[in-house]
């Protein structure tokens, strides 16, 4: 009988444990949908977000682009003469020769500035390579170089 009785207990607990085995693991799996629906819908909050922040910064670049082109023809922005400006983008926007056209034309015998000049727009800063550019020319680090060729 004791036999029986031993196999009797070992075959409840055995079904106590299958039991609690299943309602944990349905509990787990309930629990771990919940999280990934958590996460779907958090990833897809970020990522729309993460587009609306790209598309807001190209919108940016744009409007930067466009406006370092025409801002020559601002004359209440741009104090040069739109003939003596030349752009070249980088790594500073101008290279404007003021008073060049005047030479050029014979209107004058003044001096010719040379201006390095970059547009911003916005909250737009000078960038670590523009801020050198701007320190050499405030030092003086400027000289001007006749580099010959003989062919």
């Amino acid at each position: 009988m004791a036999l029986e009785e031993t196999l009797l207990g070992l075959a409840i607990g055995l079904l106590v444990a299958v039991i609690v085995f299943i309602a944990m693991r349905a509990r787990l799996k309930h629990r771990i949908a919940m999280v990934e629906s958590e996460f779907r819908r958090t990833w897809a909050e970020q990522e729309a977000a993460t587009r609306r922040d790209a598309a807001q910064r190209s919108r940016y670049v744009l409007k930067g682009k466009i406006a370092e082109h025409i801002v020559p023809l601002l004359s209440d922005i741009f104090r040069f003469n739109p003939a003596d400006a030349r752009f070249i983008g980088a790594p500073v926007d101008y290279l404007i020769f003021d008073g060049y056209t005047d030479v050029k034309d014979g209107a004058s015998e003044g001096p010719i500035t040379i201006v390095l000049a970059d547009v911003k727009t916005g909250d737009a800063r000078l960038s670590r390579t523009e801020r050198k550019i701007k320190e050499a020319v405030e030092s003086g680090r400027v000289r001007w170089e006749t580099i010959r060729v003989d062919f």
